[in-house]
Parts: structure tokens; C-alpha cells; sequence
């Protein structure tokens, strides 16, 4: 069961930093965290995957006073999606018409969908964002529900502020990917059981609840 997991969880990877890529050369929109990302790396002059790396590993030291750890899973998707935007921006040509423009994106949304329920449904712990949420609901009592969303609204107009895309993209985005994940999940999900024998029992490494991103 271990050999499948980690497929999962670096095909997940993958995939997620690929859709990104997607969404970016559709230049409809992004979602709210990948606003930021762009909106800084504008600004700094880095490529989104590096700034992705590097704000995946500050908002891991927000876990901190949360009291949140983080899985082999968190660690690599610290590093593995910033990698494979920037490769997939590098292979992905931009669209200047509109009909290819919405291909791209609803390819991103589906691709998006399938990488966050491999990577969820391999059980090896939450990403840096969603482990943010999940701990700030759990250190305030606050619902995932409403600490998701006061993370994204702050992400979402920092990143607009800084010249991050938002656009009808980043409501697509909003609006699909929970169901799709939601759909998905049972057929990736691993066995709670095969995810503890593979972890040694380490409650840490399960996954977390479906959440509308696994970045």
C-alpha cells in the first residue's frame, strides 16, 4: 500500500503544480492563495514557483504557535508544486483567444481536482495553507468553514493589491472545486487503516478533511 501512496502523493503533486501553470497561462484568474503568489512574485522578481516554495515554508512557521506538525506529505508539497508550476510554465503555451483561453481553464479546474483528491486521498498530512486553516480552527473554535475563508479574503486582496489575476477564473475556481474534490476522493481515498500501518500509527500523517484546496 505504501508504494501506492507515495505514487499518489507525488503524482498529486505533480499534477497541482501543472493545474497552476494551467491557470496562469488561461489568464482568466486565479484562485485566491495563487493571486497572492503572483501578485509578490510581480513584484519581487522571482518566478510564482519560487515564491510559492518560500511562502509555503513561512506559513509553515505559522504552525508554530497553532501547534500543528507537519507530515512528510506538507514537506513535499512545500517544494514539489512551486517545481512543477515552473516547469509547466515553461512547457504550456499562453492562449490569446478567448475559446482556448476557457479550454485551459476548465482542463486546470479538472486536473486541479483529480491532483487535490490524489494527494488528500494519500494520507501522508495537509498542505502548508490547509494546515493553516485547520489549525486556526482548531487553536479559535472557529469553524474550518470560516477560517478558510478569512485566510483566503486577506490572501485573495493582498494578492489583487499587488497585482495578482483575479478574474472569472478565480470564481470557477471557487465554485468547482469543492464538488469535484468531493466526487473524487472516494476513488483515491486510501484505507485509514493501510495509512496508519504505513505510518507507523502516526495520526499526524492522516489526511485532512476535504478542504477546496490541498496547496
Amino acid at each position: 500500500m505504501l508504494p501506492r501512496r507515495l505514487l499518489q502523493l507525488f503524482s498529486g503533486l505533480a499534477m497541482y503544480g501543472l493545474s497552476l501553470a494551467m491557470f496562469i497561462r488561461a489568464g482568466l484568474g486565479l484562485d485566491p492563495w495563487d493571486v497572492f503568489h503572483q501578485g509578490v512574485a510581480g513584484r519581487i522578481g522571482l518566478s510564482i514557483g519560487v515564491v510559492v516554495i518560500i511562502v509555503s515554508f513561512l506559513v509553515l512557521l505559522l504552525w508554530i504557535p497553532l501547534r500543528q506538525w507537519p507530515g512528510f506529505g506538507t514537506l513535499c508539497n512545500a517544494v514539489l508544486v512551486g517545481v512543477f508550476a515552473d516547469i509547466g510554465l515553461v512547457l504550456i503555451p499562453a492562449f490569446s483567444h478567448l475559446g482556448g483561453q476557457i479550454g485551459l481553464l476548465a482542463g486546470a479546474v479538472l486536473l486541479n481536482g483529480v491532483a487535490s483528491a490524489c494527494y488528500i486521498g494519500a494520507r501522508f498530512g495537509p498542505g502548508a495553507r490547509d494546515g493553516l486553516m485547520t489549525g486556526l480552527a482548531r487553536r479559535t473554535g472557529w469553524s474550518v468553514r470560516v477560517s478558510r475563508t478569512l485566510i483566503e479574503v486577506v490572501v485573495l486582496a493582498a494578492g489583487w493589491f499587488l497585482g495578482g489575476s483575479v478574474g472569472v477564473g478565480t470564481v470557477v475556481y471557487a465554485l468547482a472545486i469543492g464538488p469535484l474534490v468531493q466526487l473524487l476522493l472516494p476513488v483515491f481515498m486510501v484505507p485509514a487503516a493501510h495509512a496508519d500501518a504505513g505510518s507507523g500509527g502516526d495520526s499526524r500523517s492522516a489526511a485532512p478533511e476535504p478542504l477546496a484546496s490541498t496547496n
